[in-house]
Parts: structure tokens; C-alpha cells; sequence
């Protein structure tokens, strides 16, 4: 997640907010330790920053020079761990997980129409850098292609989507006791390192 702005302890979280921005990013958290191959978390914290109320900070142990169709994968299933840990604990959803879901909306369309990576519809890519269009084309990306494939373009989006949340939504439902002492740490400290959180992660069986 992008870190925007410095840290603002002095704006006011009303006790709900602060409740759900644990869980939201305790979820990211989770859900990102769980999944092999997903880069380290570095950071978590509830303090807002900018215009977002925390943020879960991962770095890659390596730079790379291309990324993958599972890197990918990664990502989103990550970025809907948020939402999923809403969803799940507090049975109610906020629009904190706006960017989120934007951010892996975006991934999992670029992976359907620049990247080849669809099954369904093959190493192919669709649209031109042109005209606005609309869900399963980029606002850059001119249609050159039937409403039929639109209409399997977005369906492939609309997958990627629904298939990630459901991965972020089982590991947590599997492991509610680990998203419940990583978010009861953040509500009592505000903000985890590396090791802190390894060590809060590792002692929640």
C-alpha cells in the first residue's frame, strides 16, 4: 500500500474506526504472511496518514526485473484481505478498501488485456492506446475488438476478482485467531515492525 503523506496522530479516531482499521489491516497482514511467495511486511499501522486511516508496508527481499502471472495473483489476493477482514469480523464493509479494490481491479484487468495472462482468452491483448472505454478495457485503450469479447473481457476481470476475495476470505476464515491478536496489537500499539509482528503472527495458534 502506498504510503501517502506523514503520519497525523493528533487527527481523531473515533473507537470504530480505530476497530475497523485494525482488522482492515491486520487482514492485509495476514492474509500477505500466509500466501508463498508474497513479499515480507515490513510495516503495519493505524495511524493516518494522508487520507488513509493505516497501512500495511511489505518490501521486496529481491528487485525484479519482470513480474509474474502468480506475483500478480499475490498481489490481489493481499490488497482484498482488507475488505475480507471487515466482512468477516465486523459483518459490515467501509469504504476504506476503496483503493484496494480499485488497485486490484486495475492489476486484474491488465493482466487480461495488456498481459496475455487470461486462460480463457489466451497470450493476446486487446485495445489500443486510444479512446475511453469502459470496465474490461483501460480508460487509455481505444476498443478494437466485438462487444463479445468486451463482454468475456470483463467476465475475466469479474473472475479474478471474485476467485482472489475468496482465497483472502478462506485463509482468514482459517485463521481468525492470528487476524485477531494482530489486530489487538495494533489497537494497543498503533503501529508493528517486522518483528513485532512476527512474533505476534507466530504465538497465535
Amino acid at each position: 500500500r502506498v504510503l501517502a503523506g506523514p503520519e497525523k496522530r493528533s487527527k481523531v479516531m473515533s473507537e470504530k474506526e480505530k476497530r475497523l482499521t485494525a482488522f482492515h489491516e491486520a487482514g492485509h497482514a495476514v492474509v500477505m504472511k500466509l500466501l508463498p511467495g508474497a513479499n515480507p511486511i515490513h510495516q503495519i499501522s493505524i495511524i493516518p496518514r494522508g487520507r488513509a486511516g493505516g497501512y500495511t508496508l511489505q518490501l521486496p527481499e529481491e528487485d525484479k526485473n519482470y513480474t509474474s502471472k502468480s506475483d500478480l495473483s499475490i498481489e490481489i489476493i493481499g490488497l482484498l484481505g482488507g475488505r475480507a477482514a471487515e466482512k468477516l469480523v465486523l459483518n459490515d464493509i467501509s469504504t476504506g478498501a476503496t483503493n484496494d479494490i480499485e488497485r486490484a481491479t486495475t492489476l486484474a484487468r491488465k493482466m487480461v488485456t495488456e498481459y496475455g495472462m487470461s486462460d480463457r482468452l489466451g497470450p493476446m491483448t486487446f485495445g489500443s492506446p486510444r479512446d475511453e472505454v469502459f470496465l474490461g478495457r483501460d480508460f487509455t485503450r481505444g476498443r478494437d475488438y466485438s462487444e463479445e469479447v468486451a463482454a468475456q473481457i470483463d467476465k475475466e476481470i469479474r473472475n479474478i476478482i471474485e476467485d482472489s476475495y475468496h482465497k483472502a476470505e478462506t485463509l482468514l476464515k482459517q485463521n481468525m485467531n492470528k487476524l485477531e491478536k494482530v489486530a489487538g496489537a495494533l489497537l494497543e500499539k498503533e503501529k508493528l515492525e517486522a518483528e513485532e509482528f512476527e512474533e505476534v503472527f507466530n504465538a497465535a495458534v
